[in-house]
């Protein structure tokens, strides 16, 4: 199967996936967040081909997501490593999850339960606005054309009602 590539898609969404929308990529992320950091053990959990495995990983350390670190010189081994973007990606994961645990639960319930270090209570993640701190959803946000926004794919509506905005009359008094 052949995936069409986003990586002219003037959307940041197709820029994301672009780097980490392979079917793999989420759930090796997830390992490496979760402490498997060896390739044999990745392998293993995710019951995936080692020489899928392999690209997926050199595509993720392509994109600043994973890094490789030697542990071991002869014979020369190596364990993945999140980098900064990779664990900014975790929140994003943990979005995912808690929207397949309300929707898309697996038999006998949510497999795995997150416990915030700071406070020990066990929550469920959501997104919140920056400025306020409450929780956003798809009703209680207006999405804005932004200065990427071309003429291009992934933003080509966007930038034609930046165009007709832009010409038409202003009629507040």
């Amino acid at each position: 199967m052949h995936r069409t590539s986003f990586a002219e898609m003037h959307c940041s969404i197709g820029q994301s996936l672009e780097r980490v929308g392979e079917w793999w990529s989420p759930l090796i992320v997830r390992d490496l967040y979760l402490g498997l950091h060896r390739f044999d053990d990745i392998a293993e959990n995710l019951g995936i081909s080692r020489n899928l495995l392999t690209r997926r990983f050199e595509a993720l350390i392509a994109d600043g997501i994973v890094e490789r670190r030697a542990y071991q010189e002869r014979p020369l081994r190596h364990e993945y490593h999140l980098t900064a973007a990779g664990r900014e990606l975790v929140p994003v994961l943990m979005a995912l999850m808690a929207w397949g645990d309300k929707w898309a639960t697996p038999p006998g319930g949510p497999p795995v339960r997150l416990v915030h270090d700071e406070c020990g209570h066990q929550f469920t993640p959501q997104v919140c606005c920056s400025e306020c701190t409450k929780p956003v959803t798809a009703t209680s946000v207006t999405a804005m054309s932004g200065p990427g926004a071309a003429s291009g794919p992934g933003t080509k509506v966007l930038a034609r009602r930046n165009e007709l905005a832009a010409h038409q009359p202003d009629t507040e008094q």
